[in-house]
């Protein structure tokens, strides 16, 4: 896949991913603001509700105050008069709207009834207003449910109007009963009291909100103007006796009122039985609302009734449709803008790289001269000059990697000169020195150990042996042996590599140092060729002191690694960071001209390496250098023939 598609694909997943987050995120936001703009309309209109429910009842209580003061009342008629009574007061509560208007005496007993008058003597005392009244001599007005008998006492009228045969309900709970025969009333009471200020009796007052619409309808047409939706009212009101609708301007689908259904269960969990308000959306009769609930209570403070205003949700949820669609298509229209533009920026941006690939190839393929030139003024502009910076650079180093490979050409050429010369030489001077090794044995054979001359001529011996070994070291270089291993002291091959230089003049002002482990194991490797790397890197640490100084030679055993560790520590002038790789390389060396050949510890190293050992340096400038060589303890070979 080209940078170009990749491009393309990474913006467009980008450009997806966010507009997907940003759609599902606005949809919630959209979602979440209607409701809950809904719900703050539907609250403010539940308590706009309630003032129209309490003004009625306040208009009640008035019109029960206004009966208890006049004068054809405070004289006592009730009891001396009550026919005519009964006609002064019948105008007074149909202009009141009253249902019920009742007079007892001081005792509660029951002297008129307006609207019943053959019903008379009962005991009222038991009513929670009157009560109230006879009690604190003060008026009062409340909502109440009164039972059928009692409803049938002030007037049979009422006690039909308030029966109800339960419609079944979505959503509904579930009850036995199957018919409600008690009434919702708005009662008040207030205190008679006779021209002579004393207190003579109880006048109360109701009205039946059981298919009643007065309330409802002005809840309506106040709260909601009457606006409409699609052919259907906006917004309703309802007042329910416990669970029952018992005057509603909900409809039915044949249009008439639903009274006599009932709330959903959980609405009337929620308000009834655990007397709090509902905001939320419910299920009203045969839709859905976005509604409002809230208990109507008695004067002990018991929920017996639900006043209910809700709004349409299907004008919210269109709403909520026509936004989300403008959001997307406002959406959609945006991420088609991105994606043109960046389509555009990626085809800027892939020329440019198009044109680096190609180079980058022929540079790859040889083709040291190839250069870039673009215009633009951004960080693929640097890159191009990066690369034109490369390629010159690449072309000097190829230029002088040959000049330098020409150098060591030749002069790998005349090392090899040498060497054949040397190994001639070595050759030739092989003979004769095994004539002084031959002798010089048969003379320190031949004198006593007292002879004051034998430690010379032990000297004699050991330094021709050096001597063949040397020679021995430079046959084997032009032809490269395979090691003759054996167990040997690595203590040993030190204390001899000390004792010949000791009396060198390049050693004269360094002291050595032998730190050396007693109980070390025996070493398996060839001791020739490791004591050739013990004085190579013993006379390289001279070298690096040159002058005064000190060389510390340490052995110890590694257990872990069947090993002993041979460290040369010097307190020259150390080893530049940047020599440290090349250090082993072959002809590398940081000696002046002709006082090197770089060829020392490359060939260290191949010993070792053929031995199954290793070599390892450290170093810092100015605080000398660290070499360590680990020599193993048992090889393949040995364990073989163990």
């Amino acid at each position: 896949m080209g940078v170009a598609t990749k491009l393309v694909a990474g913006s467009l997943l980008i450009i997806f991913l966010v507009s997907l987050i940003f759609s599902v995120v606005g949809v919630r936001i959209i979602r979440d603001r209607v409701v809950a703009e809904a719900q703050e309309r539907v609250r403010t209109d539940l308590n706009s509700a309630r003032e129209i429910y309490s003004h009625q009842l306040e208009r009640i209580d008035e019109q029960v105050r206004f009966v208890a003061d006049r004068t054809f009342v405070r004289d006592g008629s009730a009891a001396t008069d009550p026919v005519r009574l009964v006609e002064r007061l019948t105008p007074i509560q149909v202009q009141g709207g009253l249902d019920v208007l009742t007079i007892t005496d001081r005792a509660g007993i029951v002297l008129l009834r307006v609207a019943n008058s053959d019903v008379k003597g009962d005991d009222q005392s038991g009513d929670q207003l009157v009560a109230r009244v006879l009690r604190r001599m003060e008026s009062t007005a409340a909502t109440l449910r009164l039972p059928a008998d009692e409803l049938r006492r002030e007037s049979p009228r009422l006690a039909e109007q308030a029966r109800f045969a339960f419609i079944p309900t979505p959503r509904a709970r579930l009850r036995p009963e199957q018919e409600e025969t008690s009434g919702l009333v708005l009662k008040a009471a207030a205190p008679i009291f006779g021209l002579n200020h004393r207190f003579i009796g109880v006048v109360y007052g109701a009205k039946l909100l059981n298919r009643s619409y007065d309330i409802v309808d002005k809840i309506k047409q106040t709260v909601f103007q009457g606006l409409k939706y699609e052919g259907r009212d906006i917004g309703t009101a309802t007042i329910f006796l416990d669970d029952l609708r018992i005057s509603t301007n909900v409809t039915n689908q044949n249009g008439s009122r639903a009274v006599g259904t009932r709330v959903a269960e959980d609405v009337y969990q929620r308000v009834v039985r655990e007397g709090r308000q509902w905001i939320d959306r419910a299920y009203v009769v045969n839709r859905w609302y976005i509604t409002a609930y809230e208990p109507i209570r008695d004067p002990a403070g018991a929920a017996i009734g639900i006043l209910y205003v809700g709004i349409l949700e299907q004008k919210y949820v269109d709403i909520q449709r026509r936004t989300i669609f403008v959001f997307l298509g406002i959406t959609v229209a945006g991420t088609l803008m991105a994606l043109t533009l960046s389509y555009f920026l990626s085809r800027n941006i892939t020329g440019s790289i198009n044109q680096l690939v190609t180079a980058s190839r022929e540079l790859a393929h040889g083709n040291l001269d190839t250069r870039l030139e673009l215009r633009s003024n951004d960080e693929l502009h640097d890159l191009a000059d990066t690369f034109n910076f490369m390629a010159s650079a690449l072309k000097k180093r190829d230029e002088k990697l040959k000049e330098f490979a020409t150098r060591k050409i030749m002069e790998s050429e005349r090392l090899a000169v040498v060497g054949q010369l040397a190994a001639g030489v070595a050759h030739e001077i092989n003979n004769p020195l095994q004539g002084i090794v031959t002798y010089s044995h048969l003379l320190m054979e031949k004198m006593d150990r007292d002879n004051p001359g034998r430690p010379s001529v032990e000297k004699i011996v050991t330094q021709a042996n050096r001597c063949r070994n040397i020679i021995r070291g430079l046959l084997d270089f032009s032809r490269p042996r395979k090691p003759d291993t054996r167990p040997c002291s690595v203590n040993g091959l030190l204390h001899e590599c000390v004792s010949l230089v000791g009396n060198q003049a390049a050693f004269q002002n360094i002291e050595i140092v032998q730190n050396l482990r007693e109980d070390l194991p025996p070493v398996v490797v060839d001791p020739s060729q490791i004591q050739q790397v013990f004085m190579n890197l013993i006379i390289n640490a001279a070298e690096a002191i040159n002058g005064t100084g000190r060389l510390t030679l340490a052995t110890r055993y590694d257990a872990a690694g069947q090993q002993v560790e041979v460290e040369f520590t010097d307190s020259g002038h150390g080893i530049k960071p940047e020599d440290m790789e090349r250090i082993f390389d072959p002809f590398f060396t940081t000696k002046e001209a002709g006082h090197g050949t770089g060829l020392g510890l490359a060939i260290s190293y191949g010993i070792v390496w053929e031995n199954h050992g290793t070599i390892s340096v450290e170093s810092e400038p100015g605080r000398g250098a660290t070499f360590t060589v680990r020599l193993p303890v048992k090889t393949e070979k040995t364990e073989e023939g163990a």
